[in-house]
């Protein structure tokens, strides 16, 4: 009897194949799983909780990891039988990701892709194939505070100006300090404000490969504005350190502040008059890095056998104005999605970050970025500030140095651009 049942299913499948239908097994996997940082973790997971079927007949677990290197650290060892169906990570992930086999390509439709940007899409794309949704926008910006500044500055030097005539009898403790985002990635976008941006675009969106910023410029504008003779005047301090406490106190003018934490800055009473870092002259502004963190899909969703499922997450629920919107509001990050970023639940800091995004910033190219240890943008920008600025070493010949490093940076990546 058996036997004859085993035939029969036997019998019943090979028609089924050959008819185009797929026979399911009973114990099909119906969860998708997504990994996330200590703060998109559980934001996801409060929002999956409010509404959880984005994917019909499927469940999706989130596990949310120590912090962002943990996350990255995990994803990289991860394996067929451990790793997650989607990761939310770095744009800057995507190529390393992408050449070791982790991360699956995703096709999207055109009516998809217009609710994002093209820059969003370059973000998270490895050898022109994407691999993943934009999700939320992921920048620093400046703020100034109102109680001792009463408008914008214009200009580079209008805040230092400012920073001297009025550091003795208001005992400020710089003027402009780096509060989110680190001295490289947070402070790019004084680097470029003073002439040195870590590489250049064509009029048609790619990489100008042939040019670098000018040492002298730069170097020049570094003694310029942060420089009394070889000592730093205070203005701009080396080290990140202090600076939200300083700034959040009244003791500093200016800050560059990241889009995760302008909350507490709001909550502090501080007006959200968000902006880019003005330029060494007059109507020009220093970029920030204003790349997109994405939802990436992997190539262990399909050995998980949820491949197609995960896919409609990425589209139905992370790419979608109604999922951006939803997860926003307790992320409380600019969202990427076009629909989402101009809803009524979207707040002022919210759309200030991605306001200054738009006005001034360019695309995080790990490609570029993620040189030889200890010649990476990533190292070699802190660097440099620390060399001038702490060490009194010559503004110019060290910028000839940093310059030689990202050339080269830019060089080894031609293959990945």
């Amino acid at each position: 009897m058996k036997k004859k049942l085993f035939r029969g299913f036997a019998v019943l499948a090979t028609l089924a194949l050959a008819a185009g239908l797929a026979v399911t097994p009973a114990h099909a996997n119906k969860n998708i799983v997504v990994w996330a940082d200590e703060s998109r973790g559980p934001n996801l997971t409060t929002t999956l909780e409010t509404k959880g079927n984005w994917v019909p007949g499927y469940t999706v677990t989130i596990k949310s990891f120590a912090n962002f290197d943990a996350l990255k650290d995990a994803i990289d060892k991860a394996t067929a039988t451990t790793g997650p169906d989607i990761v939310v990570g770095a744009n800057d992930w995507v190529p390393t990701l992408a050449k070791n086999g982790k991360l699956a390509p995703v096709t999207l439709t055109a009516s998809q892709r217009a609710r994002f940007s093209a820059s969003q899409f370059y973000d998270l794309s490895y050898k022109k194939k994407l691999y993943g949704i934009p999700v939320d926008v992921n920048n620093v910006a400046m703020i100034y505070n109102t109680k001792l500044v009463t408008s914008a500055p214009k200009s580079f030097g209008d805040m230092v100006d400012y920073y001297k005539a009025n550091k003795t009898s208001k005992s400020l403790k710089a003027g402009l300090c780096v509060a989110g985002g680190g001295m490289s990635w947070g402070a790019h976008s004084v680097f470029s404000a003073l002439g040195a941006d870590a590489y250049y675009f064509k009029s048609n969106g790619s990489i100008n490969k042939s040019r670098s910023f000018n040492p002298n410029t730069f170097g020049n504008n570094v003694k310029k504005f942060l420089m009394d003779g070889k000592k730093s005047n205070g203005f701009f301090p080396a080290t990140d350190t202090g600076c939200k406490d300083n700034f959040l106190a009244g003791d500093v003018p200016f800050a560059i502040i990241g889009n995760w934490e302008w909350n507490d800055y709001k909550a502090k009473g501080f007006t959200m008059n968000l902006m880019p870092v003005p330029g060494a002259s007059a109507g020009r502004s220093g970029n920030a890095f204003g790349s997109v963190s994405g939802a990436l899909l992997t190539t262990f969703a399909a050995a998980n056998g949820v491949e197609a499922a995960a896919k409609s997450l990425l589209v139905d629920f992370f790419g979608s104005t109604a999922g951006q919107v939803a997860y926003q509001l307790n992320e409380k990050r600019p969202p990427a999605e076009k629909g989402a970023s101009t809803d009524a639940t979207v707040t002022d800091g919210q759309k200030g970050f991605g306001a200054s995004a738009a006005a001034a910033s360019i695309p995080q190219v790990g490609a570029i970025l993620n040189g030889p240890s200890g010649t990476s943008y990533w190292d070699s920008a802190p660097a440099y500030w620390t060399a001038v600025l702490v060490d009194g070493k010559d503004a110019v010949k060290e910028a000839k140095k940093l310059v030689s490093i990202w050339r080269a940076n830019l060089r080894a990546a031609y293959s990945d651009l």
